[in-house]
């Protein structure tokens, strides 16, 4: 027994050294590849410039080489050179600049005006929309070796700077003849904030209304509670808080905003990551605005990020009423490390969890496809968690709302007529002939100013590759290829006969959804974005739906209460 006893004592150190060992072989070998990695990198750079045929920028290579690295995680986790001051507009919300949002304008292989932003400086000095930029203080604003996304950039470049100093754009204007005149604009920069509440009113005369597009800056809580203070001095008793196209931002101003409606105290937003630092709870620090106003906020697709926490943690205490579409599932929270040379890192860091412990990340990036692209989870997967009163809500695949409200998606024809410019085009001309329209609300196409479109299209030889097409041109191509095309070739001609393109036909079928298109545009040109937003409200399910819930108190309890 003592012999046997002593193996097993044996043994068990000798196992106990293995799996020591292995640990530490384990850390070892991981430290091994990646100096290993380090060096091989090193050398092949080296390599690269003293050998290559032609001459290397070794800043560009290198910058390449660590996009490319940082093409194996996430979309979020990027790199920021000294230069790029993108990083700092994103997080401050402001810039040196004129104020105008452009764009590639393939019609002339140069970049045009899309917006001057309301009360900026471009507007303020009379750049329009439809403005096809030429030079800038003398340097033409032309790149034939760049690509548009590029070309737009450079543009940008050249209209920012310091806030007092210059810029003269040189720019060709439309005419009502759809020719050109060149003129110059003298602008002086200023410092450019984006307007994260471009819009709120009283919808009646007891429901107020707040746009919130984005909480990508510091201090946008604050333009929220400006709003929601003369909402409430205007009679508001309920309110609608819209985050439809919100992208996301900073995770500390959406519990700023969180905090006007919830308890002091209240853990409201968890992160968690590999490292013990990327661990933090945010608590509302400070005494609520109104703890009882019937709330509904509506979502959708694009709703993202930041606005998701808002969504969902007022989802996860029964404070609100979320309607619309399921968002867009991004649980990720990203960190900035600062790197040599005054570079910068943002990298996700962790993950974040609302007050019902669900995670709504809805894609795994550390599953990657052959082609590189990373799916969403199946919500098979997902599970069951439970808000404050006991509701069931998922994890996994972003907020889905309490009434779901779907959308129908737009024709196939829309996207083909934005790419060609033409309710660009139109609106240009229609501003030209139109000094003055009626207020955002009020504004509607006439069935001639429809017809001028449509004639418009026709003029430009507008056409579209139908889907319908598509599928029928690879159908016959099986059907040939396995010999059946031959006995079903009258039935394949009369669909074809049924599937040929009309114009008129198409722009006949879809001139509701055309219209609403081109209306938009025209009323952005008059009244920016704020009449944007005013426009799309005349015909939004989604906030009918709201106001129907919050219009019937016994309704908006029920969704709120324990099942």
């Amino acid at each position: 027994m003592k012999k046997i006893t002593g193996i097993i004592v044996s043994l068990a150190v000798v196992v106990l050294g293995c799996s020591l060992f292995t640990a530490s072989d384990n850390s070892d070998s991981r430290n091994f590849q990646i100096v290993k990695s380090l060096d091989v990198f090193n050398a092949v750079f080296k390599e690269l410039d003293m050998f290559y045929v032609d001459t290397i920028d070794p800043k560009e290579v290198v910058e390449y080489g660590i996009r490319a690295m940082l093409a194996k995680t996430d979309p979020y986790t990027e790199y920021y050179p000294e230069e790029d001051n993108t990083l700092k507009e994103m997080t401050s919300g402001k810039f040196g600049g004129v104020g105008s949002v452009i764009r590639y304008y393939s019609p002339r292989k140069r970049v045009v005006v899309v917006e001057p932003s309301e009360g900026n400086p471009a507007a303020e000095a009379g750049l329009k929309a439809g403005d096809v930029i030429l030079e800038i203080n003398g340097v033409e604003m032309v790149q034939e070796d760049r690509a548009p996304n590029e070309m737009t950039s450079y543009v940008s470049d050249h209209l920012r700077g310091e806030p007092g100093t210059t810029c003269i754009v040189k720019v060709d204007r439309p005419t009502s003849d759809s020719t050109y005149t060149p003129m110059e604009i003298r602008i002086t920069r200023g410092t450019i904030r984006t307007n994260p509440v471009p819009y709120y009113t009283m919808l009646n005369d007891s429901v107020g209304y707040i746009f919130i597009s984005t909480f990508s800056m510091e201090g946008c809580s604050k333009d929220v509670k400006k709003a929601l203070v003369e909402l409430k001095q205007q009679g508001a008793r309920a309110l609608v808080m819209d985050l439809r196209g919100n992208g996301g931002g900073l995770l500390s101003e959406a519990v700023e905003v969180l905090n006007f409606f919830v308890p002091k105290g209240l853990d409201v937003v968890m992160t968690r990551g590999k490292v013990k630092q990327a661990g933090h709870t945010y608590r509302t620090n400070n005494e609520p605005m109104d703890l009882e106003i019937p709330l509904a906020v509506l979502v959708d697709g694009v709703t993202a990020s930041a606005a998701e926490i808002v969504s969902g943690v007022l989802q996860d205490l029964d404070r609100a009423v979320v309607i619309g579409e399921r968002t867009y599932g991004k649980g990720l929270v990203q960190s900035l490390r600062n790197l040599p040379y005054n570079s910068t890192m943002k990298i996700t860091t962790a993950k974040y969890y609302i007050p019902s412990g669900r995670c709504v990340q809805a894609i795994d990036y550390s599953k990657k496809n052959v082609d590189g692209s990373s799916g969403r989870i199946p919500d098979s997967l997902t599970n069951v968690f439970h808000t404050a009163a006991g509701r069931e809500v998922r994890d996994g695949g972003g907020i889905r709302p309490d009434v779901e409200v779907k959308i129908d998606d737009l024709p196939n024809i829309i996207y083909y007529l934005l790419n060609d410019d033409l309710p660009f085009d139109y609106a240009t001309q229609y501003c030209i002939r139109h000094p003055q329209i009626a207020a955002a609300k009020d504004f509607t196409l006439t069935d001639a100013d429809y017809a001028e479109f449509k004639a418009m299209a026709k003029k430009r030889g507008f056409t579209y590759d139908r889907q319908s097409e598509a599928v029928l041109k690879s159908l016959k191509e099986i059907a040939e290829f396995e010999g059946y095309l031959e006995d079903a070739s009258e039935e394949f001609a009369a669909l074809e006969k049924k599937l040929t393109h009309n114009l008129d036909l198409e722009l006949d079928r879809f001139s509701k959804e055309i219209r609403k298109a081109l209306t938009e545009e025209i009323v952005k040109r008059y009244y920016y974005e704020r009449g944007g937003v005013e426009y799309a409200l005349k015909d939004s399910p989604e906030l009918e739906k709201a106001l129907e819930v919050l219009g019937t108190p016994e309704e908006y309890k029920r969704i709120l209460a324990h099942p």
